[in-house]
């Protein structure tokens, strides 16, 4: 199987192509069934073709959307494989019964809540506030590391407060445990018998003989009272994670981590499931990338990984974050060609040409001046024409945009352009502007260039390597899904 792959694919067909029992851990992050605008993060219309007959028909036909899905993946897990489904209340108890279904019930090992924000008023009910992850183990015999974490100090200032004068501190725990014992354990020991209390000893009295041996029993003064077993602070091994995470936040708006996906998880999430679920060199696989989080943290913390998304734009995005990491990523299923760039839609295919440039996308979707985005290194204004022939009059408009935005340079990318537009380029020249006219072929060419390589004409510097991310939108900004379907219609009549 092949691993360090990114797949630009719907995940149900790509899903098919991999071979049984090769995953040793699965996170997914679907797009949920409570909230629609997560289909227009990237203002990709391939998510929304993807996933608009999804909502017809309702939740069981998201459920049956999910489990196509969900059948493969278990295909493609290892006998100690895991799976986790992250999703909220709205669909999690119908995706918990398909899970059981597919995977049996026996399977279920978790339902893990995740406190993603803070308390905040919401109408007349308590205010929704966490997340849910479904965890399920291929068989029985899963991988498992079990994640711990550091104590409070308010609790080992309370438990661990007791010295014996050489400064380590340690908490006195109970020896004995509720219920009769017929075995060792019930047994006398140095003349105390737990049965008549109801109790019994936790470990044998041969075990009890070695713990005292090596000083680890607390023995009251003058008799009185029954021993204790001295449990030191600096043995602990941490404590062990439960079913309810309050300690991973989600993510601050200044995170260096955050890329602008409104849905983006942690890595602190992430790192918790693989470190738990996996060990160094197992495939981690996502079939629903998003921005990569999971391959991202699969990556450091050196685990093999496979990635799929339909989105060409979340694709480019992945592609720079493990670029980042010195990882060098196969992407697979992504334009090659001129011809490969025609069958794109319009936003995908906008999206595509400012990425291609390494370019900055425009924040605005709505009274852009036909300013698509900026083009790297300079910020100069890029408009994009999934175009033929763009004649003079898409010349002289743009213009007229970049004197507004203050600049004296522009470019404009479409697939060809006439002897108009070339000319009316010239002649604009002589005002003291420059408007580059770039063929999408050059574009391909430019996003071909070694990583570090700036898109900008003649000699330039190779070793940049913060390259710029699409900038979060406002929800306002967002295109709706029904217009990204109008425009999809439109495109295709």
């Amino acid at each position: 199987m092949d691993t360090g792959v990114l797949y630009c694919d719907d995940n149900l067909a790509r899903l098919g192509t991999l071979p049984d029992e090769s995953v040793d851990l699965i996170y997914l992050d679907p797009p949920f069934f409570s909230n629609r605008v997560y289909e227009v993060i990237w203002g990709d219309e391939a998510e929304v073709r993807s996933f608009e007959d999804r909502w017809e028909g309702g939740i069981q036909h998201y459920i049956g959307w999910m489990r196509e899905r969900i059948d493969q993946l278990r295909r493609v897990l290892k006998p100690t494989g895991s799976l986790y489904l992250h999703c909220d209340p709205h669909a999690s108890h119908y995706l918990k019964v398909m899970l059981d279904q597919v995977f049996g019930g026996g399977m279920f090992r978790n339902e893990v809540v995740w406190k993603r924000t803070t308390a905040h008023s919401s109408a007349k009910r308590y205010g929704p506030v966490h997340d849910l992850i479904l965890y399920y183990g291929r068989s029985k015999k899963v991988t498992w590391n079990a994640p711990r974490t550091d104590y409070d100090q308010e609790y080992l200032d309370r438990y661990y407060k007791y010295d014996d004068g050489d400064g380590r501190l340690y908490w006195r725990a109970d020896l004995t445990g509720a219920g009769v014992r017929h075995g060792a354990s019930g047994q006398p020991w140095r003349g105390l018998d737990p049965s008549p209390k109801n109790r019994h000893w936790m470990v044998a009295p041969d075990e009890l003989e070695i713990l005292d041996s090596q000083g680890l029993i607390y023995w009251p003064s003058r008799g009185t009272g029954w021993p204790q077993h001295k449990r030191y602070r600096e043995d602990l091994k941490g404590k062990a994670v439960d079913d309810v995470w309050t300690d991973i936040d989600r993510i601050n708006p200044q995170a260096a981590e955050r890329l602008g996906y409104p849905t983006q998880k942690p890595e602190a999430l992430l790192e918790r499931i693989i470190l738990a679920s996996s060990n160094p060199g197992d495939i981690v696989l996502d079939p629903f990338c998003g921005c990569g989080t999971t391959v991202a943290v699969a990556e450091r913390l050196k685990r093999q990984w496979v990635g799929i998304d339909i989105s060409l734009t979340a694709i480019e995005i992945m592609k720079r974050r493990l670029l980042k990491l010195h990882s060098s990523p196969v992407v697979v299923n992504t334009p090659s060609t001129v011809a490969d760039l025609k069958t794109l839609k319009p936003f995908e295919f906008q999206n595509w040409a400012i990425n291609a440039i390494n370019g900055t996308h425009s924040a605005k979707r709505t009274g852009d001046m036909g300013i698509d985005g900026y083009w790297f290194f300079t910020r100069d204004p890029v408009q994009v024409k999934q175009s033929e022939h763009v004649g003079r009059n898409i010349i002289d408009n743009f213009e007229t945009a970049i004197r507004r935005a203050g600049n004296d340079t522009g470019y404009v990318i479409a697939f060809s352009f006439t002897k108009g537009a070339v000319d009316e380029a010239a002649r604009v020249r002589q005002e003291g502007l420059t408007i580059h006219l770039v063929k999408a072929a050059e574009a391909l060419m430019l996003q071909r260039r070694p990583f570090g390589a700036v898109a900008t004409p003649g000699p330039q510097p190779n070793n940049v390597e913060d390259l710029p991310l699409p900038p979060m939108r406002k929800p306002e900004d967002l295109p709706s899904v029904g217009e990204l379907i109008a425009s999809d219609q439109a495109a295709t009549a």
